[in-house]
C-alpha cells in the first residue's frame, strides 16, 4: 500500500469510528468504503441462524428495487451469503474463490439481479457472527474493474475488523443514549428538585422540578451554570455543602448532609446533598454530588383516591382528612370547609373508626402512608 493509499486508509477508518457516534454518517462511510475497495454498490446485512430473513443494516449504490428482489428471490440464489459459516473469520470470498467465474454468469443470480446493477461480480466479508445471526459486508463489482482480485479481498478484511468495532460502538452509544434519555424522563416525573452538579458546582443537570425552582427564584436560581442562593441562610448553608464535598475526598461516596432552609417567600425546603462517587481520572464536568431539594410540605404529595379506597371513605370523610393533614385544628377545618364544627367532629370520628387511628395525629402519619415521589396534578374540589 503506497503512503498515498496508507493515508487514504487511515482517513477511512476515521469515518467508520465517526459513524459509530453519528449515525447520519453512516451511509457516507460505506460509499466511501465502497470506492476504497474498488466496489460500486454496498449493503451490510444480517442472515438469521434459521436462514429464514435478512436485515439490511446500510446501503450504498443498490436502489430500492433491487434490495427488494434480493430480500424476496435472490438471497436464496446469492452463492456467497452463507459461505463464511466455514470459513475463517475476517476472510473475504469471492466468486470466484467458490466456482469459476463462467459458471457464475450463467446462474440466474448474475443475469437478473448481478448484471442489471452494472456489475460483474461481487465479494463478501464476514462482519459478526452469533447464535442467533451472522452479519456480512457484501461488495458488488462494477464491470469496468473487472473480477475481484486479491487487492480487493485484502482492503475488504483490512476494514473488516473496524467496521465491526464501529458497530458495537454504535450499539453502546445508542443504549447508553436510550437509558439517559429515559432516566432524564423519569427525573422530570419526580415531584422533588433534582440537580446533578460537579466538583466546582456547575450544573450537569437539572429534571423539570429544579428548573422549575429555578424559574420561582425564590430559594435557588442558576446564573450561567452555577446556582445561586437567593438569601443569606441559603448561601451559607449552601457553601457549607460544597465545602463538605470537597473535604470528603476524591474517593469518598455516600456522605450526605440535609440542611431545613427558608424560601424568601416564607416556605420550608430541606435541602439534601449527596456525594457520589469520584476517581481521580474523570472529567472535572462530571456530575459529582447530586442536591435534593423539598419543599416541607404533604398534601401535594398524597395520592387521596388510593386513601379513600383503602379505608373506603366518602368523598366529605376524605376532604375533612385531607384538610386534618394540610390544617390541624377542628375550628380551623370548618372555617376552611364551611361547615359546622360539629360536622368535622362527625366525620373525624368515622375516620377514627375506619382507619383504627385514635389521633389526630395517627390519621396524618396514616396519610403520608400514602404520599409519592411523582409530580401530581391538582384537581378540583369535591362538594361536602
Amino acid at each position: 500500500m503506497t503512503i498515498l493509499q496508507a493515508n487514504r486508509f487511515s482517513s477511512l477508518v476515521g469515518e467508520i469510528y465517526d459513524a459509530a457516534a453519528n449515525p447520519a454518517l453512516r451511509s457516507a462511510a460505506l460509499e466511501q468504503v465502497s470506492n476504497f475497495v474498488g466496489g460500486c454498490a454496498a449493503t451490510i446485512l444480517s442472515r438469521d441462524a434459521a436462514k429464514l430473513s435478512i436485515e439490511i443494516h446500510e446501503h450504498f449504490g443498490t436502489d430500492t428495487r433491487f434490495r427488494q428482489l434480493y430480500r424476496d428471490r435472490y438471497v436464496e440464489l446469492d452463492p456467497l451469503l452463507d459461505r463464511h459459516l466455514d470459513l475463517a473469520a475476517g476472510r473475504t470470498v469471492g466468486v470466484t474463490d467458490i466456482m469459476p467465474h463462467s459458471d457464475f454468469v450463467a446462474t440466474s443470480f448474475y443475469r437478473e439481479w448481478v448484471e442489471p446493477q452494472g456489475a460483474i461480480d461481487l465479494a463478501t466479508v464476514m462482519l459478526e457472527k452469533s447464535d442467533a445471526r451472522t452479519t456480512i459486508l457484501q461488495v458488488l463489482r462494477h464491470r469496468s474493474r473487472g473480477i475481484v482480485d486479491d487487492a480487493m479481498r485484502e482492503r475488504m478484511c483490512l476494514l473488516a475488523p473496524h467496521i465491526q468495532r464501529s458497530r458495537v460502538m454504535g450499539r453502546q452509544i445508542r443504549a447508553r443514549s436510550h437509558t439517559v434519555d429515559d432516566l432524564a424522563d423519569v427525573l422530570d416525573g419526580l415531584s422533588t428538585a433534582i440537580c446533578l452538579l460537579d466538583a466546582e458546582g456547575r450544573v450537569v443537570h437539572a429534571n423539570a422540578a429544579c428548573r422549575q425552582l429555578f424559574a420561582d427564584a425564590n430559594l435557588l436560581a442558576m446564573v450561567g451554570d452555577r446556582l445561586v442562593a437567593r438569601n443569606t441562610q441559603v448561601d451559607k448553608i449552601f457553601r457549607g455543602l460544597f465545602e463538605i464535598s470537597a473535604d470528603a475526598g476524591m474517593h469518598s461516596t455516600g456522605r450526605r448532609q440535609i440542611e431545613l432552609v427558608t424560601s424568601s417567600d416564607g416556605h420550608h425546603y430541606l435541602l439534601h446533598a449527596f456525594l457520589l462517587r469520584r476517581e481521580r481520572h474523570l472529567p472535572r464536568d462530571v456530575a459529582a454530588t447530586v442536591l435534593f431539594v423539598q419543599r416541607a410540605t404533604m398534601v401535594s404529595s398524597l395520592v387521596p383516591d388510593a386513601i379513600a379506597a383503602a379505608f373506603r371513605l366518602t368523598p366529605s370523610e376524605l376532604r375533612v382528612l385531607m384538610a386534618i393533614v394540610e390544617i390541624g385544628g377542628v375550628p380551623d377545618i370548618a372555617a376552611k370547609l364551611g361547615i359546622a364544627e360539629t360536622t368535622v367532629k362527625t366525620h373525624l370520628g368515622r375516620l377514627f373508626e375506619k382507619t383504627g387511628a385514635g389521633r389526630q395525629a395517627d390519621l396524618v402519619k396514616i396519610a403520608a402512608g400514602f404520599s409519592v415521589p411523582f409530580a401530581q396534578r391538582t384537581g378540583g374540589d369535591d362538594a361536602v
